[in-house]
């Protein structure tokens, strides 16, 4: 793999999209112009119908855990051979909002899927595709409740599926991003995520600046 591949994950309202586009114009602005941005589910045109039909269609109430799981990585089988494996073999840097940590945490601890049954779906959908890096944004539990709210307030908008879980989903979430933390701390780095967004931006830029190619 000659690009360089960097995923951002936490909790809802952590401010994970803010974060990756601080990044971009950042690494922009450091002479690195080619840099791709994605987010999961979606990021393709097949990935984005998996979206609206994993997180936003009225008719999915009743889904179960296991057509989640198997949705969100159908998604991200789609956008590893579509998008991120050429970028990456292109010598791209690959910035993307969520990866397969998500369905670790969200389907797998939120859930109570089988972890190695979550594991070996996420295998299948993205083979050896790997992040060199992942920043997880930790948040406290009434920040990100704030912030989900504040955003919904801002776009007027009704929360998805997944944002409708209790507390205690949430909970569960947050404690297998934990544990994911613990699991690969060479690869996860927890950044602290309730400051202002710049000085966030700041500390992942410093995770990130070591590993960057030189500059064209």
């Amino acid at each position: 793999m000659k690009g360089l591949f960097v995923t951002f994950e936490g909790t809802e309202g952590c401010g994970k999209s803010t974060q990756m586009k601080l990044l971009q114009e950042r690494l922009l602005s450091a002479g690195h112009p080619n840099v791709l941005a994605l987010r999961e589910p979606g990021g393709t045109a097949i990935g984005e119908e998996i979206r609206h039909t994993a997180k936003h269609s009225r008719t999915t109430a009743a889904m179960s855990p296991e057509t989640e799981l198997l949705l969100m990585n159908a998604s991200r089988a789609q956008l590893v051979r579509e998008l991120i494996r050429p970028a990456l073999d292109a010598g791209r840097i690959v910035l993307c909002d969520r990866f397969y940590d998500s369905s670790t945490a969200y389907q797998g601890y939120g859930r109570g899927l089988d972890l190695k049954f979550v594991r070996d779906v996420i295998e299948f959908a993205v083979g050896g595709t790997r992040p060199n890096l992942t920043v997880l944004l930790r948040v406290p539990s009434n920040v990100s409740a704030d912030r989900l709210h504040a955003r919904r307030s801002r776009a007027a908008v009704a929360p998805d599926r997944i944002e409708n879980e209790d507390d205690l989903f949430f909970q569960r979430v947050a404690a297998g991003y934990e544990a994911i933390s613990a699991a690969e701390p060479e690869r996860v780095r927890a950044v602290n995520a309730t400051g202002e967004p710049n000085t966030v931006g700041a500390a992942i830029w410093n995770l990130v600046r070591p590993m960057l190619p030189t500059a064209p």
